[in-house]
């Protein structure tokens, strides 16, 4: 065997970047002093994100990933000694055997360190980010970093001039990112000190999301007592969060150290920490009174933890009250058994048929294992180019010049496409407005296209994207929000409006009027994969192949098409699947489809566009931001006699499908509320943001969520339950819309009082109603929300489906349909529809990618109306050949179906059919404001209890408790994972999710790093999902009802529970009256509304004295 070769320094040389990799100590200080500038990267949690999305580049990266002195661990009778090098996982490691090594008297500063571990990134994140890296990076809202210095960790540092120890401390940060670290020095390892006697050591972090998020403010906090008193010898608090580095509360320490620890004591710490840790309006990252408020928060559960132990250790003999003791309480955790509830199908159904089944997502299994192919997944072709779009860095200007000679200069750079470059429509046409496709002379938004730059690989594309210069001359009269629209009268036309009965006569009848208004933020799309195409020339009469990632692929057949000059059948577009759409992949996804055409045009080459997640979301917009304005009439038994709502939803730059936004908005405005005189009126604003557009739901969340609160505020008022006002206020019998739509309720009221009993709602009640008397820091909040949706389009031509079946000589089927898999299950259940008509096993029957070249003028797959129009078209298909068969069938009975398809061909018997179905003829006219815009309504309701932290705002939902009526399901199991799916985006809206832009007009929140989506710790702790028995729908396939979007606006169950929750806090704080709570209901938002003293304590900014950080839009 040949001897194990000794390691050695390797180096890899890329284009623009050297890696080094040492083996020694020695080799790395060496190393380090050539390039003072080089990161030191270990895991490359850091310097690989700030490569890849921010740009920056480093000519060399030092990696000593392979030097052991950099990864030994030292235990000595005072404390371990870990290296810079360990992995976060390592060092978790370690502190948990010293935890169960040592007297639990010396392991306070190793469990508060390991409770910020537990928060900090994920597993995978842990596995490979280092100790070091975490501290040196220093980051202002480290989760670390404050333990580290509180807890008095020494760090040791090595360079060319020797070895030096010093303390972690305030001197150690001075700035955004920066430490005292001399140049050439490197991180060699942390000294953590075990605790000594009378020593507690605690630490308390706040984040948007529970796991997977930076903190907003984070602390570590130490104090000694001299043994046997109460009188404290030392203490220690340092915060991140608040500064552009870790920052130490010294003033603060100081007036507290030497006294006894008592409520006198801490009274005066908290007006000192006020003012120490000041920060202006302005201040990044925004949430400033907030940020100030938790800084009090966390010193108030310090105070309560340590007088917990000095009670303990017999010095404090006053016992902490139960109530206030709820503060230092965990919020509950722990996952208990849930139920999915459905209707077994009827025993006379052959076993065969697959119909009402539970079966698993044909592609679950290739998904999981990542066989499953996307669009990016398609082999690179010969000679394929890439592309980058150039987007506008301002909200609106005059585009004075475009230089585009340096980007042509780039490696790699083979063109540059502008609005010059389109040979046909240089815009497209949605509700009678255009966008342009490339902005040629203005721009309107951040984030609006450009130009966009081709090169051999993706990497040179972005960089010749980056060496565009534009230079533009600002134009006055910027627009943003939906206030500043309405003040300035900035709005796309037609505005909307509908009534029924006389909204004005009947307020003079009402004994109470109340006036009210509600803002919800907008939601972006998220889904998995980005906007993805690959667009491929056959180099013949000007054909195009487009394989694309979209809902809506006869809409981007013609839009290319149409930007090319070319006739629609020279266009052909391809979707495998989407990994996931909600809206998002209909006109966004065309109008990049065509500019990456014009790019495949003019180079003749195959060329891939794949937008990188931040990218995505800066130019393709989400849902609209609204804002619901009401006035109600109501008598004093709680019967609402009259409603006028008006909403205001943030278009954006271009209309897109804005109005038929704002158009559904007003068709739900009365949710399951027979309200007899009711006013709706909407307008779509046009301000200088991107776009925004279709979204699971199409309005629909923000309608309802209006109303709701305006059943809240009722309530409120009158001094009754919520859910007594919404249960008089109910549709009871068969009525009519407010647009005059008959509908029968019988199923909303089922839904609605089952979800009261398999709730347990009143005794739910009255335990919350016992929990909150006896806890004054923690507050749980109840609400049951019912819902009424609308399905189908309400443009009748929209309804119609289309699909072509084949059957083969083995007798195995192949299907095409208009329909695109998104996730949502729809080939699935096309495979179970063929399955039942054709009488053969699912085995045999294959559904092939959605191709506008095998089913033409395909509708959009949206509306929760896939399902209905599509899967009757392919039961028409598979009619047709069931009937053609049927004489083969007939003359032999006993025969398998191979040989019957054998038989038929050589009969001369077509086996190939397509299917059509045309469709409800729906429709909606808003001059009569009347219309029949739904085939059918799908019903549910929601209860869920919260539990909120009032210091903090965080909450968690305990229990969640759904009823649906979706008619007879053609698979329980897909259709509630769609209701378990948009319940938790509707969550994410309500609760989590917010876009935040700055002053001038730039999306802030670009990415998973400052957007966050619900994520598994989200997932109510008990979740249970029913659907309806006994329900039936004679205007869908096989009585099944569509599903996709209704059950978004039940997540609101958890914002109204969250409110409820936060209105018991403000009771005990002496505030009854109606308040309002914008949506999201973040940690922020609930920690400000639930009136506790030290949010009190916070000055509130002044309108105008300082521009702020972000602005609500």
């Amino acid at each position: 065997m040949a001897e194990t070769q000794k390691p050695r320094s390797q180096t890899f040389r890329g284009e623009r970047i050297t890696w080094v990799s040492p083996v020694t100590v020695e080799e790395l200080v060496q190393l380090r002093a050539r390039h003072p500038a080089a990161p030191i990267v270990i895991g490359n949690t850091n310097t690989g994100p700030d490569i890849k999305f921010k740009g920056i580049l480093h000519p060399v990266i030092i990696s000593p990933t392979r030097v052991t002195q950099l990864c030994e661990v030292t235990r000595t009778p005072k404390g371990v000694r870990v290296g810079a090098g360990c992995s976060l996982s390592a060092v978790e490691a370690v502190l948990q055997r010293l935890v169960e090594d040592l007297p639990q008297e010396q392991t306070e500063l190793f469990r508060a360190l390991l409770q910020q571990l537990g928060n900090l990134g994920g597993q995978q994140i842990r596995n490979v980010a280092s100790l070091g890296g975490n501290i040196v990076s220093a980051y202002p809202n480290s989760d670390l970093n404050p333990v580290l210095a509180a807890g008095e960790c020494t760090l040791r540092v090595l360079s060319e001039g020797g070895q030096r120890d010093f303390l972690l401390n305030k001197d150690f940060f001075v700035g955004f990112g920066k430490t005292n670290l001399k140049p050439g020095e490197i991180l060699l390892s942390v000294f953590i000190p075990i605790s000594k006697p009378g020593e507690f050591v605690r630490a308390f972090r706040q984040a948007p999301r529970k796991a997977n998020a930076l903190a907003t403010v984070t602390t570590g906090m130490r104090a000694r007592f001299i043994q046997g008193t109460s009188k404290v010898e030392d203490l220690s608090i340092y915060y991140g969060g608040l500064a552009p580095c870790t920052k130490e509360a010294t003033k603060t320490c100081q007036a507290v150290i030497g006294r006894p620890w008592s409520e006198e004591t801490l009274s005066h710490a908290y007006r000192l920490l006020l003012d120490e840790m000041d920060l202006p309006p302005s201040a990044p990252g925004g949430k400033v009174e907030f940020r100030r408020a938790l800084t009090l928060s966390f010193l108030f559960k310090f105070n309560l933890e340590m007088r917990k132990k000095l009670q303990e250790m017999g010095v404090v003999l006053d016992d902490l009250p139960g109530e206030v003791a709820s503060a230092i309480q965990p919020l509950p955790r722990l996952l208990q058994p849930s139920l999915q509830k459905f209707q077994e199908v009827g025993s006379g159904q052959p076993v065969a048929d697959p119909v009402g089944r539970p079966l698993m997502h044909r592609s679950a299994i290739s998904q999981a294992t990542g066989e499953a192919l996307y669009c990016d997944d398609i082999p690179k072709t010969q000679g394929e180019l890439f592309l980058a779009i150039v987007t506008s860095t301002r909200a609106h200007a005059k585009i004075i010049s475009l230089d585009m000679s340096k980007a042509l200069e780039q490696p790699g750079v083979v063109e540059v496409i502008t609005a010059k470059d389109i040979p046909g429509k240089k815009f497209r046409t949605f509700s009678g407005v255009d966008e342009e496709l490339l902005a040629e002379n203005e721009v309107t938004c951040v984030g609006q296209q450009v130009c966009a730059v081709v090169a051999d690989t993706q990497q040179h594309a972005k960089r010749g994207a980056a060496a565009v210069r534009i230079m533009y001359e600002d134009l006055p009269d910027m627009v943003f929000t939906v206030v500043e629209a309405i003040e300035k009268g900035s709005f796309f036309e037609p505005r909307r409006e509908i009534e029924r009965g006389c909204v004005t006569k009947a307020f003079e009848e009402a004994d109470h009027i109340y006036e009210g208004h509600i803002q919800l933020g907008g939601q972006e799309h998220f889904y998995m994969e980005t906007q993805s195409m690959l667009v491929i020339p056959s180099g013949e009469e000007k054909e195009m192949k487009i394989y694309l990632s979209t809902q809506h692929p006869t809409y981007a057949q013609e839009s290319v098409a149409e930007t090319l000059g070319i006739p629609s059948n020279r266009v052909s577009c391809h979707v495998k699947r989407m990994g996931g759409g909600f809206g998002g992949k209909v006109t966004k996804s065309a109008i990049l489809a065509s500019i990456t055409a014009v790019a495949a045009w003019k180079t003749g080459q195959a060329v891939r566009f794949v937008l990188e997640r931040g990218e995505d979301m800066l130019m393709t917009g989400g849902r609209h931001p609204v804002l619901g304005k009401y006035k109600v009439g109501f008598m004093k038994d709680g019967r609402i006699i009259a409603a006028d709502v008006q909403y205001f939803a943030n278009a954006g730059n271009t209309m897109d499908e804005s109005v038929l936004v704002i158009e559904k908005i007003l068709l739900h405005l009365d949710n399951s509320y027979n309200i007899p005189n009711l006013r709706g009126r909407g307008v779509a604003c046009r301000t200088n943001l991107p776009s925004n557009t279709a979204f699971r739901g199409f309005g629909v969340p923000q309608s309802m969520l209006v109303t709701e609160n305006m059943i809240s505020d009722v309530a409120m008022v009158l001094d009754r339950t919520v859910e007594e006002i919404r249960e008089i206020n109910m549709y009871r019998e068969v009525s009519l819309t407010h647009y005059k739509q008959e509908f029968d309720p019988q199923n909303l009221l089922r839904c609605w009082e089952e979800c009261n009993s398999r709730s347990g709602y009143q005794h739910c009640r009255e335990a919350i109603d016992q929990f909150n008397q006896h806890s004054r820091w923690k507050k749980r909040g109840m609400a049951i929300i019912p819902i009424k949706y609308g399905i189908a389009f309400g443009e009748g031509f929209l309804n119609q489906g289309a699909a072509l079946v084949h059957i083969y000589m083995d007798g195995s089927v192949l299907v095409s349909h208009g329909g695109a898999e998104m996730g949502q299950g729809i080939h699935t259940k096309i495979q179970q529809v063929v399955s039942r008509e054709l009488q053969i096993p699912t085995s045999l029957i294959y559904i092939t990618e959605t191709s506008t070249s095998a089913v033409p003028n395909t509708c959009p797959s949206a509306a929760s109306f896939g399902t209905d129009a599509n899967g009757m078209a392919v039961k028409d298909a598979c009619e047709k050949l069931r009937h053609r068969l049927t004489p083969i069938i007939q003359a032999n009975p006993t025969g398998s179906w191979e040989s019957w398809i054998r038989k038929a061909f050589f009969q001369k018997i077509s086996l190939s059919a397509t299917g059509f179905y045309r469709g409800h003829d729906l429709y909606m006219n808003w001059e009569t404001q009347t219309g029949q815009p739904y085939a059918y309504f799908t019903y549910g309701a929601s209860c869920t209890e919260v539990e909120v932290d009032c210091l903090t705002g965080d909450y968690r939902n305990i229990r969640t408790d759904i009823v649906m009526d979706i008619g007879r399901s053609i698979n329980p199991s897909i259709d509630i994972g769609q209701i378990e799916g948009a319940f938790t985006q509707g969550m994410g809206l309500y609760t989590l999710e917010e876009l935040k832009f700055s002053p001038s007009g730039v999306l802030y929140t670009r990415g998973p790093a400052q957007y966050k989506i619900p994520a598994v710790c989200d997932v109510p702790l008990t979740f249970n999902v029913h659907l309806l028995a006994g329900s039936s729908n004679p205007h869908a396939i096989y009585s099944s009802k569509g599903i996709g979007e209704p059950a978004v606006f039940l997540g609101s169950s958890v914002f109204f529970a969250i409110k409820d929750a936060v209105a018991s806090a403000r009771r005990e704080a002496g505030i009854s009256s109606p308040f309002t709570l914008y949506s999201p209901a973040t940690p922020e938002r609930t920690c400000l509304a639930c009136a506790t003293p030290f949010t009190q304590m916070i000055p509130p900014t002044k309108p105008g004295s300082q521009q702020p950080w972000a602005i609500n839009v």
